[in-house]
């Protein structure tokens, strides 16, 4: 009968070891990278983006207050003023596009349609639906020469 001594030891194998420190590494290589995306996101400027995202919201808005028949002055005028308010910011938002004449022509053909609609509100869903369509036209004319895909 043989004894555990006598037994001939047995050869471990590093293959556990091999894969341990293989998993490791790609936990610490992903941890490293979303690090770094999120520091380079962080140092991106949102501040177009921001505002793009301010002026559609208010727009939809405006086409809410249509689709609701809630279209009287009281509905739409405060989306009105902050769409003329943040027309202000499209310059300085969009730095070096912002040099480029037809931007600027583009942005004050949109500050013109917002103020019109301020001057003389629409008083009916159809004027209103022909006032944003004006807005609209002047936000498409500009992306269409402008935003990147």
């Amino acid at each position: 009968m043989s004894t555990p001594s006598d037994a001939t030891p047995r050869k471990s194998s590093n293959a556990g070891r091999y894969f341990f420190m293989l998993l490791f590494g790609l936990v610490i290589g992903a941890i490293g990278t979303v690090m770094v995306i999120r520091s380079w996101q962080a140092r991106q400027d949102h501040f177009p983006d921001s505002v793009m995202t301010v002026q559609a919201w208010h727009m939809g808005q405006l086409k809410k207050n249509i689709e609701q028949n809630r279209c009287a002055a009281t509905d739409i005028i405060p989306n009105l003023k902050t769409l003329r308010q943040m027309a202000d910011d499209i310059e300085p938002a969009f730095g070096e596009d912002a040099k480029d004449e037809r931007f600027v022509k583009h942005a004050a053909n949109y500050r013109a349609a917002v103020d019109k609609a301020l001057s003389s509100p629409p008083l009916s869903c159809e004027s209103l639906k022909a006032t944003t369509g004006d807005i609209g036209a002047q936000c498409k004319a500009c992306h269409d020469d402008f935003k990147k895909s």
